[in-house]
């Protein structure tokens, strides 16, 4: 057992996060007028132990986000019973894509075709797999994702892959506050009408500080992790 998996917390504290997480993306859904297609809401759980995992389980969370593949290979095993949706958020290298198309049902972090392919690949015998292409919106040196003008050619790619389902795209934007949300929506508007992709439903951007602004661009999934589970411990 990893030391993920017994760190000490006040279970009465990180469901009284949670809950006022869900309270605030509620606010938002409505403020958006979107009541009939309501962003959902990604815990995500890196560094954190698999009990906080399951205690959320308990109240009806069951998307989670991991971002580091050996830590989420633990917890995926431990919680393997109950019914949560697994997304990996963090970058991909390609001596790690086995695991990652083998154990998640969601990837968030695709910019490259050699990923895609590989994923895809590792992917044959499994229902197919959601991905999202990261999108790198402000063009920072700092961030990882394909560049918008590169993005119709990594599209080209991808819908050739029968063991991928892709879905649409994640932003990680320079700052709150910036427009980087409505460029977001406008790159995915733009996609759908230059290409035929039956599943292109998902934006996945925002976070705790700026899901209001996200969800009312359009977001359809908000990863939230510090406003739920506390402080991360990376020792």
């Amino acid at each position: 057992m990893s030391s993920q998996d017994v760190q000490n917390y006040d279970k009465n504290e990180l469901l009284n996060h949670y809950q006022a997480v869900k309270s605030a993306l509620d606010t938002a859904n409505v403020l958006a007028n979107r009541a009939a297609s309501p962003c959902g809401l990604i815990a995500v759980s890196k560094t954190k132990p698999a009990t906080m995992i399951a205690d959320l389980v308990a109240i009806g969370q069951q998307d989670f986000g991991e971002n580091y593949l050996q830590e989420a290979l633990g917890k995926i095993d431990m919680l393997k019973d109950l019914p949560i949706t697994w997304h990996y958020i963090g970058s991909i290298q390609r001596n790690k894509t086995r695991d990652i198309a083998k154990y998640f049902d969601w990837v968030h972090t695709i910019e490259r075709d050699v990923i895609a392919k590989r994923l895809n690949e590792q992917r044959a015998g499994l229902p197919p797999l959601n991905v999202l292409i990261q999108v790198n919106i402000d063009d920072e040196d700092s961030k990882s994702g394909c560049l918008p003008d590169e993005l119709p050619s990594l599209i080209r790619a991808m819908m050739d892959y029968e063991n991928l389902r892709l879905r649409g795209l994640m932003v990680i934007p320079d700052k709150a506050g910036s427009d980087a949300f409505v460029r977001t929506k406008a790159l995915f508007d733009a996609m759908a009408a230059q290409f035929e992709l039956p599943h292109w439903d998902s934006l996945s951007m925002g976070m705790s500080h700026d899901m209001t602004d996200a969800v009312a661009q359009g977001a359809t999934m908000v990863r939230v992790g510090t406003a739920i589970f506390g402080a991360r411990d990376y020792r």
